[in-house]
């Protein structure tokens, strides 16, 4: 199921837009989020809006709780984060009013809290892969709504976050030019970061709003130039975001369902068989749901990828390579020539047992388990139990398919695994 976090402010709190709003207030490990979430529906979908700054703008930029407002969007189920900014342009080519967006920040902050990872385990550093910071599949979907509401808007820029709440002096200006930025603004350092560190896809669109200070012919910027400006173009970000929430109904569920065929009645009567050999078959299809595994996976420091016998090898292969990891085959026995650990669950009529190599998995390596779907729970809950003897630690349990009401899902999660699906199915 889709939930979209929402980042931003003006605009977005008209109650207009949201269907069966509440609010809900939490508290986190690390204090409160910048003010009372807001949760509805947009078109249908799950939202939850949390104002930066605040619902009245009272919190300064370095005085932002990112790391509260990040994990609480984590913990009531957001599974993307959708950020506006404003933002000045430091290339001529990006006018007052046009939208920006990023694919690259550089942090030029220096008193934020920018991790999660204050100390680590023995022998378990964590260090956040950050090459491509925002999601691909959110920034298209930004991209494709822009067009469509024909919007004036730039695909790519790179964004230097100040720490503020003062603005830039000219040389600095320069110096961020120099540097290749092409917007400047106060707020997506952090938040980026620890959004990728709590492996939630994250994209921000940049409103321009002025020039910073080193265009000689303008005059440098002001917080109420800024209002004016943003004000004049707010109903432009808010259509945007409303437009790609629409989209989203779809990212994780019509698209890649309608290219799995049902098959009644086999292998047994009753049964409605699940075929993912039409999704496999289906260049952009299967393209599409590996796009939407890897967005998910780049940046939570997996070392392998363990797919389990037969169907779990397609998916997690490709998965595997995507990420630039290790594959590992979970088998039936017999299947594996070297030494091997094995493992026993229960079938609805007797037991089965997989297994696996003994060296393909050290202490403390990071596996994420993949196979095509999640039915009874058996398979997938007997390969995480083999990768806890081999001291190996499971990051996730990841299905293309969650068969919902035969509950094996649920009996992962009550095991205490996290496990994600791209679609579901009700009946058998």
């Amino acid at each position: 199921m889709v939930k979209i976090g929402l980042i931003g402010g003006s605009g977005l709190d008209d109650p207009k837009i949201l269907d069966e709003a509440r609010e809900i207030d939490l508290e986190t490990p690390y204090g409160k989020p910048s003010c009372l979430i807001k949760e509805g529906k947009i078109a249908g979908v799950e939202v939850a809006l949390l104002p930066r700054h605040g619902r009245r703008h009272t919190i300064p930029p370095s005085q932002v709780n990112f790391r509260a407002n990040i994990y609480a969007l984590k913990e009531i189920g957001c599974t993307h984060i959708l950020a506006t900014t404003a933002c000045g342009s430091l290339k001529g080519k990006i006018k007052r009013g046009d939208l920006v967006i990023l694919d690259q920040f550089i942090d030029f902050t220096r008193h934020r809290k920018i991790t999660y990872h204050e100390q680590f385990e023995p022998e378990k550093a964590v260090h956040t892969p950050m090459a491509e910071p925002f999601s691909e599949v959110l920034r298209k979907l930004l991209i494709d709504a822009c067009k469509e509401l024909q919007l004036d808007h730039h695909k790519r820029g790179t964004v230097v976050t100040i720490e503020g709440p003062r603005f830039s002096t000219k040389a600095e200006s320069k110096m961020f030019q120099i540097w290749g930025a092409d917007v400047i603004n106060m707020s997506v350092a952090p938040e980026a970061i620890l959004a990728n560190e709590m492996g939630i896809p994250y994209a921000a669109v940049a409103m321009s709003t002025d020039y910073d200070c080193w265009k000689e012919d303008e005059a440098p910027v002001s917080w109420d130039e800024i209002m004016k400006i943003f004000s004049q173009n707010v109903e432009k970000v808010t259509s945007l975001l409303i437009q790609v929430v629409k989209g989203m109904r779809n990212i994780m569920s019509d698209k890649i369902r309608e290219r799995i065929r049902t098959v009644p009645h086999w292998p047994k009567q009753g049964i409605m068989f699940r075929d993912i050999t039409t999704l496999l078959k289906d260049s952009e299809g299967f393209n599409e749901a590996i796009d939407l595994l890897v967005d998910r996976y780049r940046n939570m420091n997996i070392d392998v990828v363990a797919g389990i016998e037969s169907r779990g090898f397609i998916t997690g292969a490709a998965l595997a390579h995507r990420l630039g990891v290790g594959f590992v085959p979970i088998r039936k026995p017999g299947k594996l020539p070297a030494e091997t650990v094995s493992e026993e669950y229960e079938l609805e009529y007797g037991t089965d047992k997989i297994e696996v190599h003994r060296d393909a998995i050290q202490e403390g390596t990071q596996v994420l388990v993949v196979d095509d779907l999640v039915a009874t729970g058996g398979t997938a809950l007997a390969a995480c139990n083999l990768i806890n003897k081999l001291g190996g630690g499971v990051v996730e349990c990841s299905f293309l398919v969650d068969l919902i009401d035969i509950g094996g899902k649920k009996k992962l999660m009550d095991a205490g695994y996290n496990v994600f699906n791209l679609v579901t199915f009700e009946g058998d």
